[in-house]
């Protein structure tokens, strides 16, 4: 089962106002139904804030009904196999996403996506890695696949960088960047996804 991580990192000895910022518990859960609001306003920012990272224009992302939302939240927190999570601060504020789900078009695959931390909460003491170590358990408790990927742009060597430290490693497959087929993305696997767990 997955339940809710905490992320408490503060930096000692710390000080100054970025620094208390970060000294912090983040809670990450599962989205729950009814928060489409919350997810069309983290989407909407990601996609403006980080354009090149998705495969979808803030322009059409804005221009779904409310419907679409309300769909999408329903989906991503009952779906056996298909989840987003949500990482919160001490105020209850959405500070970040990542999601996991199989691949439709490619059997034996899943993949983690939508993976966002706002501004003020990036860095080593922000919830980036508790929300894809939830995303990557998500997908090995409860998808069948084999393998677990992400794309990442050719332009974020940020993204990859962080990945890497994750553990993934460039499988060496590129993929046309949907909103602009003259980039690609570089498509990172998990390659101890199915390794046994455990001590």
């Amino acid at each position: 089962m997955i339940g809710k991580k905490n992320a408490r990192l503060p930096r000692p000895g710390a000080v100054g106002p970025s620094a208390m910022m970060r000294i912090m518990k983040y809670d990450v859960r599962r989205i729950e139904a009814g928060e489409w609001r919350e997810l069309r306003a983290i989407r909407l920012e990601a996609l403006a804030d980080s354009p090149n990272a998705f495969g979808t224009s803030h322009g059409a992302a804005a221009a779904l009904p409310d419907s679409a939302w309300r769909e999408r939240a329903a989906r991503a927190a009952t779906a056996p196999d298909d989840a987003l999570f949500v990482a919160l601060d001490e105020t209850g504020t959405w500070t970040g996403t990542a999601a996991a789900a199989p691949i439709p078009d490619i059997p034996g695959t899943a993949h983690v996506h939508a993976v966002y931390v706002t501004p003020p909460h990036r860095g080593p003491d922000g919830p980036a890695r508790a929300l894809m170590d939830t995303a990557v358990d998500f997908a090995r408790a409860h998808t069948a696949c084999a393998w677990l990927t992400l794309g990442v742009h050719e332009d974020n060597h940020r993204a990859r960088a962080f990945y890497r430290r994750l553990g993934f490693t460039d499988t060496g497959k590129r993929v046309p960047y949907p909103l602009d087929p003259a980039k690609v993305l570089h498509i990172l696997g998990c390659p101890d996804f199915r390794a046994p767990q455990g001590g």
